[in-house]
């Protein structure tokens, strides 16, 4: 564990002006500069992201930062979603705690490359990781860097513009914790209920059920989706969704994806993620009472490992599709947070895509505590 046993200093700023936003941030981060230093964005700001970073490292006089963009950004309890908004934390960790990443697919490789002995030490670090929409390599990046590198990722996918550190063109970057210096606990809530147990592919085009457990893939999608919903189909948009079981892990955990396209012609099933004979897939119903029981199951989860540990600071990502799109206050996500772990600074942002292990989630929480 880290002999620094302080709190994280964060803030946040709702304006649209950079300069502002850096003047408002430095207030609240002041204090001893160790860092490394988060940002997150939302709105204007987000094509200002180099000017507020580097005036961020003027006032505070911390160099390592890294910063994202989201479709709204998380302080302490605040969820500011779809509106200006910046989010900044200052760690205390050592130098020797993190290393810092940025590149392309090969980020992995060159991080090892770079730090093969700090790796090898942490054993299996923490890596929280930033990914760029646009890249078209960025899924390579994030298994690279997860294999390379022996990493457990956390994280997400940007609501857009440049990430730092790193240029256009970068696919991930963000910063790695070693948890020889720097003890941590990460938990991932779903935002999802599977209806029944999973199925195997027994044919399949491409990214189209067409036969689950040797029989027609529509037939078995509107056995498990009820009667109310066979009525009308379209009510199934937002409402059910695929699931595919991440292969390894024996505690139900699956990756989520849209359906695409229902055809009663050829009674298959479309969704959005390349499937193989073999597979297993699962459909799933999307709605606020499953995620917030979620919620409350993740939190109740993490306050039961850390113990009487005190919570230094914290990061929660969340899917854009959640949110006020599916939490309300008093229960809010935040709101469930505090309620179930007490009060300690935190940020996040509301991503495109959500990071754990190796895997890119969709509707889900991801939950990291710095003990």
């Amino acid at each position: 564990m880290s002999s620094h046993g302080e709190t994280f200093r964060c803030g946040h700023a709702l304006t649209t002006d950079p300069g502002e936003a850096v003047r408002l941030l430095t207030q609240q981060l002041e204090g001893p500069a160790r860092g490394p230093g988060i940002l997150y964005l939302s709105g204007p700001l987000v094509g200002e992201t180099g000017t507020v970073v580097s005036g961020l490292a003027e006032m505070t006089g911390i160099t390592d930062w890294v910063a994202a963009s989201g479709h709204g950004v998380i302080a302490g309890t605040g969820e500011h979603f779809d509106t200006p908004a910046a989010a900044a934390m200052v760690l205390d960790v050592g130098p020797d705690d993190f290393r810092l990443f940025s590149g392309g697919a090969e980020t992995g490789s060159a991080l090892r490359s770079d730090h093969g002995e700090w790796i090898e030490r942490a054993t299996m670090p923490l890596a929280l990781t930033h990914v760029n929409p646009r890249h078209r390599m960025a899924a390579a990046a994030v298994q690279g860097l997860a294999d390379d590198t022996d990493s457990f990722l956390i994280g997400g996918i940007a609501a857009d513009g440049p990430l730092h550190p790193g240029q256009a063109d970068t696919a991930v970057s963000g910063v790695a914790f070693s948890p020889v210096g720097v003890r941590v606990e990460t938990a991932l809530s779903q935002g999802c209920t599977p209806l029944a147990r999973a199925h195997e592919i027994t044919r399949c085009e491409d990214t189209v059920l067409l036969e689950l457990d040797g029989r027609p893939a529509l037939d078995v999608f509107l056995e498990e989706i009820g009667p109310e919903l066979r009525e009308d189909l379209r009510a199934c948009a937002g409402r059910i969704f695929a699931a595919l079981p991440v292969p390894g892990a024996d505690d139900g955990d699956y990756t989520v994806r849209h359906l695409v396209s229902i055809d009663p012609r050829n009674r298959s099933v479309g969704i959005a993620e390349r499937v193989a004979k073999g597979d297993a897939v699962l459909f799933c119903r999307r709605d606020q009472a499953s995620a917030v029981a979620d919620m409350y199951r993740m939190t109740g989860d993490l306050r039961r490992r850390i113990g009487e540990s005190a919570i230094r600071g914290g990061i929660y990502v969340s899917c854009a599709g959640r949110g006020p799109n599916q939490f309300a206050a008093p229960e809010r996500e935040t709101d469930i947070i505090a309620r179930e772990l007490g009060a300690f600074p935190m940020i996040g942002f509301f991503a495109n895509g959500e990071l754990s292990r190796n895997q890119i989630y969709g509707y889900t929480g991801v939950l990291t505590l710095f003990l």
